[in-house]
């Protein structure tokens, strides 16, 4: 029999991070049906305390992050190497400001990033070829911005990943791993950010950090009181 306390912490995981939803309906979304990336959860809670309005996001690998990131930047290019889901994305996906690309696997993806003569501030590395993505992400960086390569753990299992997180080591940039538990699955994963070393984004927020999903601390200091009392003899 699961104790009150623990029951809480389920229900947090069901309405706060709506995890059960992602995973029954197979889809990248928060508690309010908001497109979200398939990131770890402490990842995207870091990523979304900044202002990307003047930001230029590329990603290598189309889905519900690009809406995410369509909502918040200022010009988002996104590249799909399969032909179907290019077609479902730009049926699915109508934005302004995020421009879906279909490319081949071979060379010409990662090259993509070259196409419009642009640095960016923001780029994912989190589709085909990772490898080659990432030495073509190192080049096409602004200065301050970040790289984010999904999938991180599998660095110790893939030569790919290997040889991602080395060009990018090369650029001389500042790796945080983020783990833990991510939409749609039942698992942990790692989603690693490589940040510039002038990397200053300015926050949304007067302080940073501000109180993430569940935080005890977004409670009034009344309902702090209450939870306490509730869940002390749990």
């Amino acid at each position: 029999m699961y104790s009150e306390k623990f029951l809480k912490f389920i229900e947090m995981w069901q309405n706060d991070f709506a995890i059960e939803r992602t995973i029954d309906e197979k889809v990248c979304v928060d508690k309010d049906g908001n497109p979200i990336p398939w990131y770890t959860y402490p990842a995207i809670e870091y990523l979304s305390q900044f202002d990307y309005g003047n930001k230029e996001i590329f990603e290598f690998g189309c889905g519900n992050s690009s809406m995410f990131w369509a909502e918040r930047a200022k010009q988002v290019t996104s590249i799909e190497d399969n032909p179907q889901w290019f077609e479902k994305w730009q049926k699915e996906f109508s934005h302004p400001k995020l421009d879906i690309r279909w490319r081949d696997e071979g060379e010409i993806y990662e090259k993509a990033i070259f196409e419009d003569g642009k640095k960016y501030d923001v780029i994912i590395v989190d589709g085909k070829r990772r490898a080659e993505c990432a030495e073509a992400a190192v080049q096409a960086l602004a200065e301050g911005g970040i790289i984010i390569l999904d999938d991180s753990d599998r660095i110790n299992t893939s030569q790919e990943y290997v040889k991602a997180v080395e060009a990018i080591h090369q650029a001389d940039l500042i790796q945080v791993d983020f783990y833990g538990f991510c939409p749609m699955n039942n698992y942990t994963k790692t989603t690693s950010l490589f940040l510039s070393r002038s990397f200053n984004f300015e926050s949304l927020y007067k302080v940073q950090p501000i109180n993430g999903l569940g935080n005890l601390w977004s409670m009034s200091r009344r309902d702090r009181k209450d939870f306490y009392k509730k869940f002390k003899t749990c």
